[in-house]
């Protein structure tokens, strides 16, 4: 039996299929003829391009939008002016195409590693799989076949690259094995949006499993079983049919209201990262959108987006949600969000720097261009503007000073907006928290950023494997910071929502329907099984479970107990 990081619910019972890298090795020589070898390595740039784009095609059909665009930012990379300058100027002075891509991506490699976070260190994994892909075209080796899989088939790699993924065959995979990546890895961002189970950090795995093997794959519980006996082929089969049956049930919840069993209504909104991703919230029935995070909007390229490029794209995700909230967070970068043509520059401590509302604030011109974009595009909508990272109330005020200053410059303009449209908090600092009385009296809402929250109250980063036990949500200090947000909300009458990954925590839900949370936002996949969850919970079953709950003094001992009862 294997132990790893489960990274993808379900289980999978098959057939082994070892994914084994391609020898990628050359002899490096040295280059007679700069211009043909320039040429040899822009055709297999070029020829990347074109086989990325039909793999992030594939990806689109298969799982969506945010998915295919994991393979698309490898075009971007490629693109990259500073690496393709580097690579021809190496070739220039004699080095041949292998060698330079190679030197250049080992030196992005080494940079993304040494980073604090695993997002950015996600990033070193990208370059990985742009390196291998770019070797493989240069040395004419061909790509891995995985697409080619029979039916039954666990996969079973030492990384699940993006590139791979594009290529599986969605009804032959029953279950992916990798020895790297956690839950916010590619690999299992991937696996979750085919819903595919997955066990990932397997140690050892490729030497130790065989080609044609049968394992168990729990990716629930982060279990991979190796040539299981009757007894557990048994047991696992029964648990497999048991969440199949589970998810097929779920599709009952379509098109029915969010309410718990003693007839209290939620809205269940969805969280986005680009207007595209509308429509995927309204295709898994989300009620709306509780966060649409602006931010990558304006990643992947190398100037600020134009206010009119802000305004269509804010517009086009109303217009698709057909009058159903929208709540904008403005821009969130800094921290593990890094745009360079912004000139942001280097931190010691940038997830405690000069980010977000921060940045915003003293980037007058940049807030005021998204500010409008917003408010012209709350035409079209039930648009709503949520800043993030506030600590302060004068940071609150400040914003929301800028709201009133472009509402008035856009009446002048006789530009239509909606004249009151609703302003609230990202609660995701301890500060927030704190004084969510003061907030609550001047904010319209608030939505519960857990991710942020959890860190910051626990003194721990998600991406340090060191420190990761700290980090729930579960954590006492941090039940007790969202329940007084809440409350805070709750006595100033108005809406609290949560956007963090905790809303879909089915432990978590009988807890936030007793605090008195009236908003879940999710991912799009996750509104069905949330919206269950809530239907199966009372509100005085909720108090009785939160009463017990807010009596211990340990994470563990709530995680205990709140398995007993879920």
């Amino acid at each position: 039996m294997f132990y790893g990081t489960a990274a993808s619910d379900g289980i999978g019972i098959g057939n082994v299929m070892i994914i084994e890298e391609h020898t990628l090795s050359y002899s490096p020589k040295t280059v007679i003829d700069p211009d043909a070898e320039s040429q040899r390595y822009n055709d297999a740039v070029n020829a990347f391009c074109e086989n990325t784009m039909a793999q992030a095609d594939a990806l689109r059909a298969s799982t969506g939008d945010k998915e295919a665009e994991i393979l698309e930012g490898h075009i971007q990379i490629i693109k990259d002016p500073y690496l393709n300058g580097e690579i021809e100027k190496l070739i220039a002075n004699g080095t041949c195409a292998e060698s330079a891509l190679e030197q250049m991506c080992d030196q992005f490699i080494t940079v993304f590693s040494m980073a604090d976070d695993e997002l950015t260190k996600q990033r070193a994994s990208d370059v990985r799989d742009i390196k291998a892909g770019m070797l493989g075209i240069l040395l004419g080796v061909k790509e891995i076949k995985i697409s080619d899989a029979p039916k039954g088939t666990v996969l079973v790699a030492h990384e699940l690259t993006p590139s791979m993924t594009a290529g599986i065959v969605k009804e032959n995979i029953v279950g992916i094995v990798t020895e790297t990546g956690g839950k916010t890895s590619h690999s299992a961002i991937l696996a979750r949006a085919l819903e595919i189970p997955a066990v990932l950090s397997v140690e050892g795995a490729v030497s130790s499993l065989a080609n044609g093997q049968k394992v168990i794959v729990d990716g629930s519980e982060g279990i991979v079983i190796e040539s299981p006996d009757s007894e557990q082929m048994e047991i696992y089969t029964q648990k497999r049919d048991a969440f199949i049956k589970e998810r097929r049930e779920l599709e009952k919840y379509k098109g029915k209201e969010t309410v718990s069993a003693s007839g209290e209504v939620y809205e269940l909104f969805c969280n986005i990262g680009k207007p595209e991703d509308a429509v995927k919230a309204m295709d898994f029935d989300g009620e709306g959108v509780g966060l649409f995070r602006t931010e990558f909007l304006f990643m992947d390229r190398d100037a600020v987006p134009t206010e009119d490029e802000q305004f269509e794209a804010y517009k086009k995700a109303a217009l698709i949600l057909k009058g159903k909230p929208l709540i904008i967070r403005t821009l969130d970068i800094g921290g593990d969000k890094d745009l360079p043509y912004l000139g942001l520059k280097k931190e010691e401590n940038p997830f405690m720097g000069f980010r977000a509302i921060r940045y915003c604030l003293k980037n007058n011109d940049l807030f005021k261009s998204q500010i409008r974009a917003i408010l012209r595009a709350s035409a079209f909508g039930d648009i709503r503007i949520m800043f993030p990272l506030i600590t302060t109330l004068d940071e609150l005020r400040a914003g929301k000073q800028l709201v009133e200053n472009i509402k008035l410059e856009l009446k002048e303009a006789n530009i239509s907006f909606d004249e009151n449209i609703k302003v609230g908090v990202m609660a995701e600092t301890s500060s927030a928290a704190v004084i969510a009385d003061l907030l609550a009296k001047e904010a319209d809402f608030f939505s519960i950023g857990t991710n942020d929250l959890t860190g910051y109250t626990m003194a721990c980063d998600r991406g340090n494997s060191d420190v990761s036990y700290l980090y729930s949500a579960l954590q006492p200090s941090v039940l007790r910071l969202i329940k007084n947000i809440i409350e805070c909300g709750v006595k100033n009458n108005i809406p609290v929502g949560m956007c963090g990954e905790a809303a879909a925590n089915p432990m978590m839900i009988p807890l936030l329907i007793s605090f008195g949370l009236t908003e879940f936002s999710v991912s799009a996949p996750s509104v069905l099984k949330v919206r269950k969850t809530i239907s199966q919970w009372t509100k005085q079953e909720a108090d009785k479970v939160a009463e017990k709950v807010m009596t211990f003094a340990t994470e563990q001992e709530v995680t205990d107990y709140l398995k007993t009862i879920i």
